[in-house]
């Protein structure tokens, strides 16, 4: 997973922040349950996070799949669905975490394996492994081999 220490929106003054708590943080983050979103309209479909903890903060690229990542439809174990009192898929926000290549944007991947689920309602996420997991891949391209090509 890369994460982008120091690297915040170009225009900060234009990000639209959007609170959102995470009790058990992220997958190797666990003392970072604060979070923003920041959603930067030049940079749609991509929206930052940036994750506030005891040592500061750290920022992710994170993205909302639909339209982005072709019939990507998760199952949640009961249990999570539960843990974040979520009803109905509409009550679900889904963040996938992106993975940028210093040397190449062309080569850049998302996390599909381990999405963050966020209830719209309570503003609570969870980072979970999915039900349906092996149908899908920790590192899937953003840009299609075909493409890259092209």
């Amino acid at each position: 997973m890369k994460v982008l220490p120091d690297l915040y929106p170009s225009d900060p003054e234009s990000a639209v922040a959007n609170a959102l708590t995470l009790p058990q943080g992220l997958i190797g983050f666990p003392a970072y349950r604060q979070a923003e979103l920041l959603y930067v309209p030049d940079q749609v479909p991509f929206l930052w996070m940036k994750l506030n903890g005891p040592a500061g903060s750290v920022n992710f690229v994170v993205v909302e799949p639909a339209g982005v990542v072709p019939n990507y439809e998760i199952e949640l174990f009961d249990l999570d669905a539960a843990a974040l009192d979520l009803t109905d898929a509409s009550q679900a926000m889904i963040l996938n975490i992106v993975t940028l290549q210093p040397q190449s944007a062309l080569a850049a991947t998302v996390n599909l394996v381990g999405p963050i689920v966020v209830n719209r309602r309570t503003r609570i996420g969870r980072q979970l492994i999915i039900a349906n997991n092996s149908r899908y891949s920790a590192r899937h391209p953003l840009v299609a081999a075909q493409a890259a090509c092209a």
